[in-house]
């Protein structure tokens, strides 16, 4: 069930949403709608919100069951994974993620969306691997990059696909943090808990003159680059 996927627990001020799917954290239409139910919750209870993985995977992206079962389902879930995305970007509270391991794809994404990410140190991949399994980057997945990402690695992390050891993320501006992975999300917690601590009309509106603008050339365009996606090659 949605409620197993994504467990909810409010620490003080923080609404802390545990994503833990036994398996590589997919994000499927179930485990979606399970991260907006809990994102509605935070809204009404909470101060910040802190997005957690389970031990060794963040997310490895959308479900490839879904991914590579045909155009319909593809564009369907891609769709629904930028309506989240954006929900995250523009998420009125502040939005930290623990990165407790691998984040790849569409996992990479909602580093790239949140406010503050803190990874866990160890041998783990984060990027965006689109084009290395012949899937073209949305196009909201590339202004993402471009706004979160350092110039300096934009194409290597867009085009080139290249996947990132935590270090280098926080380098290449995926992350903004490293901890051991027995500590990530103590660290984590306690940033969440700092900026819970804003003021919440100043928070929100500055944090929508930020990002506005960006969401709205997103939105413009949204149906037609989905309409252009193909199914990808399993790698």
């Amino acid at each position: 069930m949605a409620e197993e996927l994504v467990r909810y627990a409010l620490h003080d001020r923080v609404a802390v949403l545990n994503i833990d799917d036994g398996k590589a954290n997919a994000l499927s239409p179930t485990l979606i709608a399970a991260l907006h139910a809990g994102l509605d919750r935070a809204e009404r209870e909470a101060g910040a919100v802190m997005l957690v993985g389970r031990p060794g995977r963040f997310s490895a992206g959308f479900d490839l069951s879904i991914m590579t079962s045909g155009l319909e389902g593809l564009r369907g879930l891609v769709k629904a994974g930028a309506e989240l995305l954006l929900r995250i970007y523009l998420y009125p509270r502040p939005v930290v993620t623990a990165c407790t391991g691998h984040a790849l794809a569409a996992g990479a994404l909602v580093l790239l969306a949140s406010d503050l990410r803190v990874g866990a140190r160890g041998q783990f991949k984060i990027g965006l691997n689109e084009v290395a399994i012949q899937l073209t980057l949305p196009v909201f997945g590339m202004e993402l990059a471009r706004d979160r990402l350092a110039p300096r690695w934009f194409t290597a992390a867009t085009t080139q696909a290249r996947v990132f050891d935590p270090e280098t993320a926080c380098e290449a501006g995926y992350l903004d943090l490293l901890a051991e992975p027995e500590a990530v999300q103590t660290a984590a917690l306690a940033e969440a808990t700092r900026l819970a601590s804003l003021p919440h009309p100043a928070f929100r509106e500055t944090k929508r003159r930020e990002r506005q603008a960006m969401v709205d050339r997103v939105r413009a365009t949204l149906d037609q680059d989905i309409a252009t996606l193909t199914t990808p090659v399993p790698g």
